[in-house]
């Protein structure tokens, strides 16, 4: 924290020792209990209207909100069970296929090359330009297993697909989704990776997959999951594979590992900070409070105090009383003396910095210590300025609203 050195040398005030001491009424009175505020109770009309009114509709359902209305609009826009029924039976009993696909076992799923066409546009290329035998086009598939092209093909028929099939073969999926240009496919093996299928043992392939098949939201998931928990993941296999076959990938992992684990140090370094700015705020907020209305058993000589009040809602009051105890009795005020003392002269200086009126404020020495200023040296007022700059910022950061605030009002 940039903050003066509380060791510094401090200017001599021993002409204003009794100017503090007199500012304050130090004492402990026993006894008178808060005052009990009455409860105001809002006043209920004897009056009643016998008027002929309709009585209001009753309020919409909850089910009727904004979001079921459009999900309904959608649901409506859906295509029918029937007509996907229908599609799906056309795909397995096959009847008038014209196109044969080669699988990587040599197997054969026939098809209809209109619907392909249609579903995809680069399928609709390539059977262009494939060869007619008796009426039947062939074409090759190879790289993937049978059973998930087969479920690629059935999806750009009707869409359908059955939930293990899905969690088989979503990778094979994706690749074909990408390749051959199906984007509502795509969409569906994108968010089931994203909700619950990524693992610390399969997190590696799937993201040079998301990186091959263009998913940057996919990729930045991995990669998030690859840094929070880099220890486990970098001992898995698709690790040790990927770090021999894709060194770059591995180097740019362990930088964003690195990136971040600084980025962390750096919040917490941050926090930290803020967290003396706001305690410093506190404190000074606390000793203006003692010095205009006077805390419990401690305040300026123009207040009755009461020894026994409800908690002050100043968080500081209690250590800071405390300290304004020991400095009005302290023999080694004087700057250069014990270390509570050197705080307290901190304090003072502080809002002396931050007050803005000077000449009513009941703060001791606060306009002394403000004329003292101009005899700082340029290093030590700079080191000054950037504090009173922290401690503002840090009550803005607050807001209106803050518990802080409400011991203000």
């Amino acid at each position: 924290m940039a903050s003066p050195d509380l060791e510094s040398p401090w200017l001599s005030l021993s002409s204003t020792d009794e100017s503090f001491r007199e500012s304050f009424n130090i004492r402990m009175e026993k006894g008178n209990t808060a005052d009990i505020f009455p409860v105001l109770e809002v006043p209920t009309s004897s009056v009643s209207y016998k008027c002929n009114i309709p009585k209001p509709p009753p309020l919409p359902d909850k089910a009727c909100t904004k979001f079921k209305y459009q999900k309904r609009l959608v649901d409506c826009s859906v295509v029918p069970k029937e007509s996907k029924d229908t599609w799906d039976k056309l795909f397995k009993e096959a009847h008038g296929a014209d196109v044969y696909i080669i699988t990587e076992d040599l197997s054969c799923i026939p098809a209809h090359s209109i619907f392909l066409s249609i579903a995809s546009p680069a399928l609709g290329n390539i059977l262009q330009q494939s060869k007619v035998k008796d009426g039947i086009r062939y074409i090759k598939i190879p790289g993937v297993p049978c059973e998930a092209v087969y479920v690629f093909i059935r999806f750009l028929y009707s869409s359908c697909y059955e939930e293990e099939d899905l969690k088989k073969f979503v990778l094979h999926l994706l690749v074909l989704s990408h390749s051959f240009l199906v984007p509502p496919l795509k969409r569906v093996c994108i968010n089931y990776l994203e909700h619950g299928w990524l693992t610390k043992e399969n997190v590696i392939d799937v993201l040079q997959l998301a990186r091959n098949c263009d998913v940057p939201r996919l990729s930045f998931i991995c990669v998030r999951m690859v840094v929070k928990d880099f220890k486990s993941i970098s001992s898995t296999q698709g690790w040790i594979v990927m770090k021999r076959a894709n060194p770059a990938l591995e180097q740019e992992l362990v930088e964003a590992v690195v990136e971040e684990d600084s980025r962390k140090q750096e919040r917490l370094r941050k926090m930290e900070e803020r967290k003396v700015y706001l305690q410093l705020h506190e404190a000074m907020e606390a000793l203006l409070h003692i010095c205009r209305d006077g805390c419990r058993t401690i305040g300026p000589r123009d207040k009755k105090l009461k020894g026994s009040q409800v908690a002050c809602n100043f968080l500081a009051c209690k250590g800071l009383e405390a300290l304004v105890r020991h400095f009005s009795n302290c023999k080694a005020r004087v700057p250069g003396g014990c270390v509570h003392c050197k705080r307290m002269w901190q304090l003072l200086e502080l809002h002396s910095r931050m007050c803005n009126e000077p000449d009513i404020c009941k703060v001791p020495l606060c306009r002394h210590l403000k004329e003292k200023m101009q005899q700082n040296s340029k290093k030590d007022e700079a080191k000054w300025t950037l504090l009173v700059s922290k401690v503002i910022t840090a009550k803005k950061a607050l807001g209106p609203f803050s518990a802080r605030h409400a011991g203000l009002s």
